[in-house]
């Protein structure tokens, strides 16, 4: 297990904090008056997603978190829970919940390979993919003399998932899409 300095714990780094893995998502270190100087940190669980903040000082050893990655293929959605089964072994099925996949899941199509946090042996969280590519399944023809700049229209993807994209997207097209804020990107390249 690896040690880190009180000044080490910055951002992106992951930590145990009371037993629990921990992101660093934001860093500070600063000096009061003539005393020593102290590392605020913002940490946000990788368990529950809580945030808290917490100081380190000088004396302080701070625990790094061991995180291991492992690709898991996504099967399907069905009430709420993501089915996933390993890559290699597609017997060997698990759900997770829909918190710990976020509101980038809706993006997923089956038999996606996403990489899965994995801290003592058990899967924590996933990595999705910042953009993904889907077909288009419907999109309505663009309504003559609505054709202005920036106009959208709701296109329904091959997952069943909604966005909005620009009137020139019709069906059957491959569309890219942010997983981080649902947006709509540019037109794959068929």
């Amino acid at each position: 297990m690896a040690m880190l300095e009180y000044n080490e714990a910055t951002v992106h780094k992951y930590i145990i904090h009371d037993g629990e893995p921990f992101e660093v998502i934001d860093s500070h270190v600063f000096r009061k008056q003539q005393r020593k100087p102290v590392n605020a940190v913002k940490i946000k669980s990788l368990i529950n997603g809580r945030v808290t903040e917490v100081s380190y000082h000088t004396t302080d050893k701070v625990e790094e978190a061991e995180i291991d990655y492992k690709d898991v293929k996504f099967l399907y959605l069905n009430k709420g829970e993501y089915w996933f089964c390993e890559v290699n072994d597609p017997s060997k099925r698990f759900q997770l919940a829909a918190d710990m996949i976020g509101p980038g899941g809706r993006f997923l199509k089956a038999n996606s390979v996403i990489e899965a946090m994995v801290f003592d042996e058990k899967i924590i969280g996933v990595k999705l993919p910042i953009k993904v590519e889907l077909k288009v399944k419907e999109a309505p023809d663009a309504v003559r003399g609505n054709t202005s700049s920036g106009a959208n229209k709701i296109a329904i993807l091959e997952n069943g998932t909604t966005v909005n994209v620009p009137l020139f997207i019709k069906e059957g097209e491959t569309i890219r899409v942010n997983t981080e804020t649902g947006d709509y990107v540019e037109r794959a390249n068929n």
